[in-house]
């Protein structure tokens, strides 16, 4: 099955090595590893590291660093290299080996940085330079399995047999090599089977099916210096069309170019077995919406007595004309959203928890526009328009039951499932200032939610306790119904509106819809179901303002 964490967030790989770091002592060379630290919320936070490498001063990692690229957002960069020995797994005043400050931006736009690396006390680390190269983000979203096996290879240990590991190069458009992969060290085996790995195509060669690959294979050594056994070289077309047919392998042989020229009967120092390669598409969440997917988004206000008389000046649902209420300044920041990913632009919104016209029964799933056949508001600023005249007409009561409002929106979503494509994924946004009274019917309604196309979005509106909220968001755990049945994935995103009430609108709803790609994705790509064929494109329209 495709990996979705591969299929929504846009990075750009960035390859690191370094030249000339210092040794500790005299006797050892240092077994580096980099650690990338973002400068976020006035501290630096680690992101990312590369592997450790025994017993090398110049080293080249094989795994790339990656983190989110916002062109509008500046993005400094810590690059700190530390000798990993003893099992050290940060820099400490006796590890430390240099770093270097650059920005995303200025790597991204160069696309190779080259700086010297200083010690902590301000001077150069000698002559030690790391360099930073930001590989393309290409378009193609294929990626690679393959399994590869040796047999008979060379023996370099005099009192055992080798550890031998194989490295593949992609030859760059200069004809440099770049590391592209290094399986692991398989211990005293001629015969040796390396795990399978996985990886992306433009990782492999580009996304050119003609490009140079070039395979070394070596006896791997703890002081570092590694015995060659030997190569060969291939191209990924040449590696498809030798595994086109069920059960086919490829093989090559693995020459020593030394031997091949001093020994007269030599023929390799071993084979090589490519025995599986195959490509799968992994889809991103642009994909699924160009492929005609829409989002169906749908608003559930909490209408219980907590939230104070509407009209005293000290109520949540208080309609001042001077400032928006934090029901509405939610509403507005995440539907405004939404709404462009819906072709027709109408939202059902529900309210819940109140006594309702004409017989003030307590309804927990009724129609704030009060027309139970059709609940739909046109945009968004037709539901801000319906919950004003709404509130007046209501009485706010209790208890704050939401499992109704849930099952109502899973309907849908079911029938979605049903027709076994990628065209409408539906996201219930809940704006609630209190403690869950139906807990357990809750947790039973997200647990089967979350095996149908749906996302759910709770925004918790004043200062009450959300510890219930939290529970369900399923960030300390899977989330699990009261008989023990856990969700088949994370479909709740919960945030208290108080931590944004001074922030921009954007910042509420980019915590908020942060998850939604990516569970759009999880769920198609567990399904099996691709995205349809791209949309002509159509003129765009132009939503109404908010009142």
């Amino acid at each position: 099955m495709s990996d979705p964490e591969m299929a929504w967030v846009p990075e750009p790989p960035l390859r690191v090595s370094c030249h000339g770091l210092l040794d500790r002592d005299t006797l050892t060379k240092p077994h580096p590893c980099v650690l990338l630290k973002l400068h976020s919320d006035e501290q630096w936070v680690e992101v990312d590291r590369t592997e450790v490498l025994r017993s090398c001063s110049s080293p080249v990692f094989s795994r790339v660093l990656a983190l989110e690229y916002f062109f509008e957002e500046k993005q400094p960069l810590q690059f700190h290299v530390f000798d990993a020995e003893d099992g050290a797994t940060s820099p400490r005043n006796d590890t430390f080996l240099g770093s270097t400050e650059c920005t995303l931006g200025q790597i991204v736009s160069q696309t190779k940085v080259t700086k010297p690396l200083i010690l902590k006390n301000g001077k150069n680390a000698g002559k030690s330079t790391i360099t930073i190269v930001a590989e393309e983000v290409s378009g193609t979203n294929d990626y690679v399995q393959l399994t590869f096996r040796a047999h008979k290879l060379d023996n370099k240990d005099l009192f055992s047999k080798s550890d031998p590991f194989m490295e593949i190069y992609k030859t760059n458009g200069d004809q440099s090599d770049q590391l592209v992969w290094r399986t692991e060290v398989v211990k005293n085996n001629l015969n040796p089977s390396w795990e399978p790995f996985r990886l992306s195509l433009h990782s492999l060669c580009s996304c050119d099916v003609h490009r140079p690959l070039k395979f070394l294979v070596y006896d791997y050594d703890s002081s570092g210096k590694h015995d060659f056994i030997g190569e060969f070289t291939s191209t990924f077309q040449e590696m498809q069309e030798g595994t086109a047919k069920p059960g086919q392998e490829m093989q090559w042989d693995c020459i020593n170019p030394k031997y091949r020229d001093k020994k007269k009967n030599y023929k390799s120092s071993g084979t090589v077995v490519l025995a599986q390669c195959t490509v799968e598409k992994v889809h991103t969440f642009l994909d699924y919406i160009m492929g005609g997917c829409q989002i169906s988004f749908t608003v559930a206000i909490d209408f219980t007595a907590s939230n104070g008389d509407p009209r005293s000046s000290q109520s949540l649902h208080c309609l001042s004309p001077r400032q928006p209420n934090h029901y509405l300044q939610a509403l507005r920041a995440v539907g405004g959203i939404c709404q462009d990913y819906d072709s027709d632009k109408r939202f059902p919104a529900f309210g819940f928890g109140a006594r309702i016209p004409p017989n003030f029964e307590v309804s927990h799933d009724f129609a704030i526009n009060f027309d139970p056949e059709n609940p739909e508001c046109e945009e968004i600023s037709g539901v801000i328009t319906s919950y004003r005249r709404c509130l007046p007409q209501i009485q706010l009561y209790g208890p704050t039951n939401v499992a109704p409002i849930i099952n109502r929106v899973a309907g849908p979503a079911q029938r979605e499932q049903s027709t076994g494509q990628a065209t409408k994924y539906s996201v219930l946004l809940v704006l609630t200032d209190g403690v869950v009274s139906d807990m357990a019917e809750t947790r039973a309604a997200i647990v089967r939610a979350s095996h149908l196309p749906m996302s759910i979005i709770i925004v918790g509106v004043g200062n009450a306790d959300f510890s219930d909220m939290r529970l369900l968001d399923g960030d300390d755990g899977p989330l699990r119904c009261p008989r023990g049945v856990p969700a088949a994935r994370d479909i709740v995103q919960f945030v208290p509106f108080r931590d944004f009430k001074d922030a921009p609108p954007s910042a509420l709803a980019k915590c908020v819809l942060a998850e939604v790609p990516r569970q759009v994705v999880e769920y198609y790509a567990s399904q099996g179901i691709s995205p349809g064929a791209p949309r002509p494109c159509t003129p765009a329209t132009t939503p109404s303002p908010s009142p």
